[in-house]
């Protein structure tokens, strides 16, 4: 079966890493959250991954520190976690490259376009860590940023709900799934799925997002593949 998508960028959330934890690294989530990524690669499909740091730091809920330091730290927790992901990925025998937007040489190469998409044409996965190493941008807008800079057929957000929902549904047992809305229905409705930054992103530069479920870490798998699951925002 051939995959729907040549090439994806999949946002991971931080806290998804940590599993039941909570904080930190669940290495046993990491490994089945690779071997989906690896069967992906596997399949053809080139990769880029960006990845939260909410399960280290999250700047926004740190009290009284200046903001432009607190994004810096959270900056830092996304590499953590970047090279946490390349580990596994590498004793899964795939070929991975980490870059990130500030510059940390002996840690990761910088982020660099065209490096990346050469990266990619070659099997290898490439891991953005760092944001889009400016303050005041989620990971969210990294990721959407991304998208649109390496040309990916479809930006997959991978989180812990199945969906976009009309409202909170671990709050309100009637809360309704979307199959399908525009990002200006995101926009509008102020649905929480992501910043407006990033949904404005997406809108403006016609880049398609699927939201789905990763606690099962094959759902990724079964998205490249075209399965129905989630929710896709496309403004047309």
């Amino acid at each position: 079966m051939e995959p729907k998508y040549k090439r994806i960028l999949l946002k991971l959330s931080g806290e998804a890493l940590a599993g039941e934890k909570k904080f930190g690294l669940d290495y046993d989530v990491i490994t089945e959250i690779c071997k989906s990524i690896k069967k992906c690669a596997e399949a053809g499909v080139q990769l880029g991954i960006v990845v939260g740091g909410g399960n280290f730091w999250r700047g926004r809920s740190s009290g009284g520190m200046d903001r432009t330091r607190a994004d810096h730290m959270g900056m830092l927790a996304t590499t953590i976690n970047a090279l946490a992901i390349a580990d596994v990925l590498e004793s899964l025998q795939m070929k991975v490259r980490v870059q990130t937007a500030i510059t940390m040489q002996q840690v990761a190469e910088p982020y660099i376009r065209n490096k990346a998409l050469a990266h990619m044409s070659k099997g290898r996965i490439v891991i953005f860590g760092c944001g889009t190493g400016n303050p005041f941008f989620s990971t969210d807008t990294a990721a959407a940023l991304r998208a649109v800079e390496i040309e990916a057929d479809m930006f997959f957000k991978a989180t812990m709900v199945d969906g976009v929902y009309n409202k909170d549904p671990h709050k309100f047992p009637d809360a309704v799934k979307y199959e399908q809305l525009t990002f200006s229905d995101v926009l509008n409705g102020e649905l929480g799925v992501m910043d407006s930054t990033a949904a404005t992103m997406c809108r403006d530069n016609d880049m398609s997002m699927l939201v789905f479920d990763l606690s099962r870490p094959d759902n990724i798998l079964d998205a490249v593949m075209g399965e129905k699951i989630g929710t896709i925002v496309k403004e047309k």
